[in-house]
């Protein structure tokens, strides 16, 4: 018998959200009848110019892409105002908190998580042997008070999502600016701003890293929301120079494929699909919050590209919906048994969620 690691044992195993093909074949209906509002991912798909740039680069797909990703990484720095040695690249934001382990993990050592965290932080931890310090959401989100508290001599990690996933909680400004003044030095904070592209005014953290005024911060980004990129894995670490040399140290070489690189170069000059984006993402929240008052449904109000809501069985109404042909997240993974998550869609996805729901609650 092989001798597997012994974190392995009580190591959960993630569930993303089911796809479209996957839920046609088990119920036999047909894939283009179906609608996916389980994985926030952008309704209105890639952007058309990361399109054209891919058909462009396909016929080069026999050769390895830039190991070093120079044209993003330029492009990228001289969009947020950074150097290039501020930039880590991984294959989705989840390889950046795979890289963050790897530098600072050891079997024993405190990483910091809110209830209600990104499921990813403390299965990564777990994989390192690492202690996942767990701390009670405050109205579904951060307490970030009580997760200072909790830092002790063994932390190394602390994961902040801001907006939150999976609750689209937003953390107030102010106790965001204290916070990332108050953690230690020599704890590494990960704030993972997967949706910071969906906010109006958000909290900018990037001159810290620019003025290298806290180099134990890295942020975290993604070409998959707002970008509709996700198919490709693509996301990027902000952090200071030294930070980012370590984690070059653990990334695999080629790590972010030709076409991922292409695309988000590409995807970097449409501002118009981003507004886009960003525009039908507020009207469907509001569509969303307006209608689940009228039906006296709890939610939790959001920051992000989805919306939290409270519906009695949440694996029962998961069930009855996708039979309809509407994908949602089950909330059960997240210790949120009664609730369901549903990503904005289009108009007409959020009116077909919106009515699956209903005959769902009916039924």
């Amino acid at each position: 018998m092989l001798p597997l690691s012994p974190f392995l044992k009580t190591l959960p195993t993630y569930q993303p959200g089911r796809p479209i093909e996957e839920v046609a074949r088990e119920l036999n209906l047909p894939a283009d009848s179906i609608i996916k509002v389980a994985s926030n991912e952008n309704p209105f798909g890639p952007s058309p110019l990361a399109i054209a740039a891919m058909q462009k680069a396909l016929p080069g797909l026999n050769l390895y892409p830039d190991g070093n990703a120079f044209y993003l990484k330029q492009k990228l720095a001289e969009k947020l105002g950074v150097e290039t040695s501020n930039l880590i690249l991984g294959n989705g934001s989840n390889e950046i908190i795979e890289f963050v382990a790897h530098a600072l993990l050891a079997p024993g050592a405190d990483v910091v998580v809110s209830q209600f965290c990104f499921a990813i932080y403390p299965i990564v931890a777990k994989m390192f042997g690492a202690n996942v310090i767990t701390i009670p959401a405050n109205e579904y989100g951060h307490d970030l008070p009580a997760m200072l508290k909790a830092i002790t001599n063994r932390t190394r990690i602390i994961f902040v999502a801001n907006p939150n996933n999976p609750t689209g909680t937003l953390a107030p400004r102010e106790d965001v600016i204290q916070f990332v003044n108050d953690v230690p030095d020599d704890v590494l904070l990960v704030m993972d701003e997967a949706y910071i592209e969906f906010l109006s005014d958000a909290v900018d953290l990037v001159p810290l890293i620019r003025l290298g005024a806290r180099k134990n911060l890295i942020l975290m980004r993604t070409f998959s929301k707002i970008y509709g990129l996700a198919g490709l894995r693509i996301g990027y670490g902000i952090a200071n120079s030294e930070l980012v040399s370590a984690l070059e140290k653990v990334r695999q070489p080629f790590n972010i494929n030709l076409l991922a690189q292409t695309a988000a170069l590409a995807a970097l000059d449409d501002d118009e699909h981003v507004r886009k984006t960003r525009s039908n993402n507020f009207g469907g929240l509001q569509f969303f919050e307006k209608a689940f008052r009228s039906l006296k449904l709890e939610f939790v109000p959001s920051s992000a590209n989805f919306i939290l809501v409270r519906v009695g069985d949440g694996k029962k109404v998961f069930e009855a919906m996708q039979k309809l042909g509407v994908i949602t997240r089950p909330m059960g993974g997240y210790l949120l048994p009664e609730w369901i998550r549903i990503s904005v869609g289009t108009p007409q996805e959020n009116e077909r969620s919106l009515n699956a729901l209903k005959k769902s609650l009916a039924a």
